[in-house]
C-alpha cells in the first residue's frame, strides 16, 4: 500500500475445518495450514485437555507457524449474572487457556470472556453498569494470572445476536476500564465490527493501543475478499494505530453441529473449506 510499510502475519483458525481441536487432528491441520502458506494458526481450546502443549510444540516446530490461543464461552461459562460455581469454573477454564498459551508461546488468549455465547438479556443503564462492575471483579484475578504468565487477554465484542453485554468497542472500553493495559486488551473481529459499529475505522481508532488481536472474514462469515468490506481502509487504520499482530481468518464449517449452531452457519460459505482458506489467504496477500 502507498504511504508506508504494511506487513501483517496471515493466520487462520482450525475451526475452519474441525471442532474440537485435539491431539489427534492437530498435527494434520497444522501441516495443511503451513502447506497453504499461512504464517500463523489460531488454536481454539474448547475444553481443558482437548490437546496438549507437547503435541502443539512438536507440530509448530515441524511447520513453522506462530500460535495464537482462543477460547470458547460454551454453555455454563459466565463471569456475569451467574452463580459462584459457574464463575469459578469459568475462571478455571480461562486459567487453563492462559497456561496453555504460556507453554506454547502464544502472546494472547482471546475470546468473548464475559458470558456464554448466545446468552442475551435486557438491561437498564444501571443494570449494565452493575454488570460491567461485576465483570471487572470476576475478570481481575484472571487478568492477574495472565500478567504473571506474560500473556494478554483479548476481550472480544460480539454482535447483538450472540451477546447483549459487549457489542461495541466503546462498550468494551467502558466495561473493562482499569483492567485495560493490566493483562487485558481488546480482540476485534471484522465480522462483528461490520454489524455493530457505525464506523469500523472509528472503532479501531478507539481501541488504539489496547488492540491485541484481529480476526478477519467476509461480511457473510466466509473468506475475506470480494465482499462488502473496505479492506484497504481496514488495513490502513490498523497500521495507523500501530497494530502489529496477526490477521487471522475465522470462519466455520457447517458440518460441525456445536460450532455451526453457535455461529449460525446454516450453509456452506465456499465450495470447500480448503478453498475458503486458500482464497482468503490469496486476498490478504494481495493487499
Amino acid at each position: 500500500m502507498e504511504g508506508g510499510s504494511l506487513t501483517f502475519m496471515a493466520g487462520i483458525s482450525t475451526w475452519v475445518w474441525e471442532s474440537p481441536l485435539t491431539d489427534s487432528n492437530l498435527p494434520g491441520l497444522l501441516a495443511k495450514i503451513a502447506a497453504m502458506g499461512f504464517d500463523a494458526v489460531e488454536l481454539p481450546l474448547e475444553n481443558d485437555g482437548d490437546f496438549t502443549s507437547g503435541t502443539v510444540l512438536e507440530s509448530l516446530a515441524e511447520n513453522g507457524l506462530k500460535p495464537f490461543v482462543v477460547g470458547a464461552m460454551a454453555p455454563g461459562r459466565d463471569l456475569v449474572a451467574a452463580d459462584p460455581a459457574s464463575v469459578e469454573r469459568t475462571q478455571a477454564y480461562l486459567a487453563a487457556c492462559i497456561t496453555l498459551a504460556s507453554s506454547i508461546g502464544s502472546p494472547t488468549v482471546c475470546g468473548p470472556f464475559y458470558a456464554q455465547t448466545g446468552r442475551v438479556w435486557r438491561m437498564s443503564r444501571k443494570q449494565r453498569e452493575d454488570a460491567y462492575a461485576e465483570l471487572r471483579r470476576n475478570l481481575q484475578p484472571v487478568a492477574a494470572r495472565a500478567q504473571e504468565a506474560g500473556v494478554l487477554l483479548g476481550i472480544e465484542p460480539l454482535n447483538r445476536y450472540e451477546t447483549s453485554l459487549i457489542n461495541t468497542v466503546d462498550q468494551a472500553l467502558e466495561a473493562l476500564g482499569p483492567l485495560l493495559g493490566n493483562g487485558v486488551g481488546l480482540a476485534l473481529d471484522s465480522y462483528h465490527l461490520h454489524i455493530e459499529e457505525r464506523s469500523v475505522t472509528a472503532a479501531v481508532r478507539a481501541a488504539g493501543e489496547h488492540l491485541v488481536h484481529v480476526q478477519v472474514c467476509g461480511n457473510d462469515r466466509g473468506a475475506p475478499g470480494g465482499d462488502q468490506t473496505d479492506w484497504q481502509g481496514f488495513l490502513q487504520v490498523l497500521n495507523e494505530v500501530g497494530y502489529t499482530g496477526p490477521l487471522n481468518i475465522e470462519s466455520f464449517t457447517a458440518d460441525n453441529a456445536a460450532i455451526a449452531v453457535a455461529a449460525s452457519i446454516w450453509r456452506p460459505l465456499a465450495p470447500s473449506q480448503d478453498q475458503l482458506a486458500e482464497s482468503g489467504l490469496a486476498f490478504l496477500r494481495s493487499l
